[in-house]
């Protein structure tokens, strides 16, 4: 069973881009880690294409050789964060909210029609920290988005930002220093979260594999 991992910096988390079986330092290495503990007797393929950087444009730069030629059985996607980032950073330049959603029609659609994969999409997040706090209201618009997308398109979901915030007993830095980038407790939490939206997708496909 093939799982692809797909989206920004927070999916890539430092992995080698030289190898794409390398989870790197995130969510996509404790993810993996888990369901082959959790399904000892499954032959798992796991793919790591996150790029640091990457906006939804990017994923359909590269929809052809990241999604489509991977043939995975499951892909998840985490991406968003970027879009509205790089509207405030030094690059200054806007993905409005109707290009986002295209964008991430395009890719969809793509998977959806010319893939037997099924969808997992994540939220993207944005935790509450001071120097980020102007970015907050365009990324709501776009979970918004992002979450209308996931009930059209994905067999799961995993409303991210949301569980993170409300895990009020710790500082939003003790799951991610700078409120985008999970630290390791962080991407665990993330990691626990997706096994358990990925579980009965696995276990569907096992059963049919039977």
């Amino acid at each position: 069973m093939k799982i692809l991992f797909q989206g920004d910096s927070v999916t890539d988390a430092g992995r080698d881009r030289a190898n794409f079986h390398d989870m790197g330092e995130g969510y996509p290495k404790y993810a993996s880690a888990m369901i082959r503990d959790s399904y000892p007797k499954c032959d798992f393929e796991f793919v790591n294409l996150g790029i640091s950087g990457n906006r939804t444009k990017d994923l359909v730069a590269r929809l052809e050789s990241d999604f489509i030629e991977i043939r995975p059985d499951i892909v998840s996607i985490m991406i968003g964060v970027n879009d509205v980032w790089h509207h405030y950073d030094f690059i200054r330049e806007e993905t409005t909210d109707d290009e986002f959603e295209r964008n991430m029609r395009t890719v969809l659609d793509a998977i959806k029609t010319r893939t037997s994969a099924k969808i997992l999409m994540l939220q993207p997040l944005l935790l509450d920290v001071e120097d980020k706090r102007h970015m907050r209201e365009e990324l709501v618009r776009k979970q918004a988005i992002f979450k209308r997308l996931a009930d059209e398109y994905a067999i799961a979901y995993v409303p991210t930002d949301e569980l993170l915030r409300a895990e009020t007993d710790e500082a939003p830095t003790y799951y991610a220093a700078d409120g985008v980038h999970p630290t390791a407790d962080g991407a665990c939490y993330i990691a626990e979260r997706y096994l358990a939206a990925i579980s009965p997708v696995i276990e569907s496909l096992i059963a049919d594999g039977e």
